[in-house]
């Protein structure tokens, strides 16, 4: 039984539109549908294993991203599906979740037909590149080739010496032999240096002659190997193209549309992998399937979180960007979806003050949800509004960036000379910056230092990973004002300038495991983000002279 039905619903409820899925507040409906599924989870003794959802021996964190979808039959009835992302053992035995798109691991599918040539070809590498006679020449050639360039060094420094005693002779000699006695000793000492290069280069020859049996044998196995690896990946790409021509779509308007065909024009051109495995395709495929209307979904995570992203127990999150973007602008169509909010301006209405001026430099209290810079789609921004105020300035220029969610100070001047100065001191790291944030939850130590490199989510923009190997240095120092009624409020220190730095380094479980209230990508969304740029200190780059700049939070 795939639909499930609401414990309590009224039908005046219904929503007008669809969920946008990439940035949304959950319908009542939706809520209602994720707390009945959150509560069967929560029925399981080990829910990760019990629905099957990782061998035994699973290394990752058990946490997994559920989405729910509430949709109404075509006699006006309301229920919802439930749906997990991601396929892990190809099996799924819990009947209470819509199926896969697409179940490559059929027993009658090419995949399984083909995976038995791909397991093959991998055997066949491993034998090889294991082969104890190939590994036991790779080590010979190797002390050979090391036993050659002693030797080689030996014949050198040898023939060295003896061109050094062939000079100390001729040296001697000019003092001692008549001019043609000389010149013969010239001739002699010229023939024997030109017969000891032949000799080196004979001995050379011959080391190198000792190799070539090795390397023959060598570089036959290696190309035997890379042959086979050539054929793996081949097969490798045909069967992965294969697979996404049979991930096919439908859509409101009764159309399909596969995954090769949705990513032919969004570069690489290829579907990344996973594309079609997530929640909310497999949820509008099987409503479509099922002449099932949708109505509204939501998506949330349950379980622990990964080591890299942060995913907090029971959190909705929206839907990933690089595999499901393409995929639900095909699915929805012939919905009727919620405007895109991104599209919205959000510094709409609101004022821009400025809190300092002079000839040379400026700067502005900007307001929560106010973009520093002008966006992809909207104009309007710090940057923007400062050029019409100051029309004959060749600036202004921000000198750095604050996050649109977040408030506070923003220094810019108002010509590119200044610019640079200014700049410069914000790479040296020699301007001091203070924010103050409320924190959702209790931070036990009074003050500390945090130290998590980050990297954009390549697969989730605008999301930001923990990544110790492939990120960049982040580093933030903070210091607790005061906590009350299970939250925490900071100073911040950053030293580093990295996006979401502070909103990452808060809620990252090897940070403060305490999210900043408001944020919307890495906790709970509320009235705002309670992150305030309160102060800033740095040296004006005309006086010389210290400008302390502070704005006090407004919560």
């Amino acid at each position: 039984m795939k639909l499930h039905s609401f414990n309590t619903v009224t039908i005046e409820d219904i929503p007008e539109k669809f969920t946008f899925p990439f940035l949304y507040e959950p319908h009542p409906f939706a809520v209602e549908a994720a707390e009945q599924l959150k509560t069967y989870l929560d029925s399981f003794d080990n829910w990760f294993y019990d629905l099957n959802l990782g061998p035994e021996n699973y290394q990752h964190p058990l946490g997994k991203m559920f989405g729910v979808l509430v949709v109404q039959d075509k006699e006006g009835n309301l229920g919802h599906l439930w749906a997990y992302s991601g396929v892990i053992t190809g099996e799924q035995k819990d009947s209470q979740f819509v199926p896969l798109v697409f179940n490559m691991f059929a027993e009658d599918s090419l995949y399984a037909q083909e995976n038995y040539k791909l397991d093959d070809l991998n055997a066949r590498i491993e034998t090889l590149e294991n082969d104890a006679n190939f590994i036991k020449t790779k080590k010979q050639l190797l002390e050979l080739k090391k036993e050659n360039e002693l030797l080689l060094f030996n014949q050198r420094k040898k023939h060295a010496n003896l061109k050094a005693n062939r000079k100390a002779e001729r040296q001697k000699a000019s003092e001692t032999l008549s001019d043609q006695a000389y010149r013969n000793l010239l001739d002699q000492h010229q023939t024997q240096g030109m017969h000891a290069k032949f000799l080196l280069k004979e001995y050379k020859i011959y080391l190198d002659e000792k190799l070539i049996p090795l390397e023959n044998y060598i570089s036959q196995q290696e190309n035997e190997i890379k042959e086979i690896k050539q054929r793996r990946k081949n097969l490798s790409n045909q069967l992965q193209q294969w697979i996404f021509e049979q991930y096919s779509f439908l859509n409101a308007k009764g159309k399909r549309k596969n995954a090769m065909e949705l990513f032919q024009n969004i570069p690489p051109y290829v579907p990344p992998s996973g594309t079609g495995d997530c929640a909310a395709p497999k949820l509008l495929q099987y409503a479509y399937l099922n002449n099932l209307k949708p109505l509204a979904m939501a998506e949330f995570w349950y379980g622990e979180s990964l080591r890299s992203q942060i995913r907090k127990h029971g959190h909705y999150y929206p839907s990933c960007r690089s595999k499901c973007e393409p995929l639900l602008e095909h699915m929805l169509q012939g919905l009727e979806v919620d405007d895109n909010p991104m599209l919205e301006n959000p510094a709409e209405g609101k004022e821009l003050h400025l809190i300092y001026e002079d000839e040379y430099i400026m700067a502005v209290n900007k307001p929560e949800e106010f973009l520093s810079v002008r966006g992809k789609t909207i104009e309007d921004s710090v940057e923007t509004r400062m050029k019409k105020r100051f029309p004959d300035a060749t600036g202004p220029l921000i000198a750095h960036r604050l996050d649109m969610s977040t408030s506070g100070i923003l220094v810019l001047t108002k010509s590119l000379a200044i610019h640079k100065k200014l700049q410069d001191q914000f790479e040296k790291r020699t301007v001091k910056k203070r924010y103050v944030a409320l924190l959702d939850g209790n931070v036990n130590e009074n003050s500390g230092f945090i130290d998590l490199a980050l990297r954009v989510d390549l697969d989730n923009r605008p999301f930001q990973l923990v990544d110790s190997e492939n990120g960049k240095s982040a580093r933030t120092s903070y210091e607790v004002i005061e906590r009350y009624d299970g939250k925490t409020r900071v100073h911040f220190y950053p030293i580093t300038g990295r996006t979401h730095q502070l909103r990452v380094h808060a809620a990252h479980p090897l940070g403060l495991n305490c999210p900043i209230i408001g944020d919307d990508l890495y906790g709970h969304k509320q009235d705002r983000l309670y992150l305030h740029a309160e102060q800033i200190e740095f040296i004006h780059p005309v006086t010389l002279k210290p400008v302390i700049l502070k704005v006090p939070a407004p919560f």
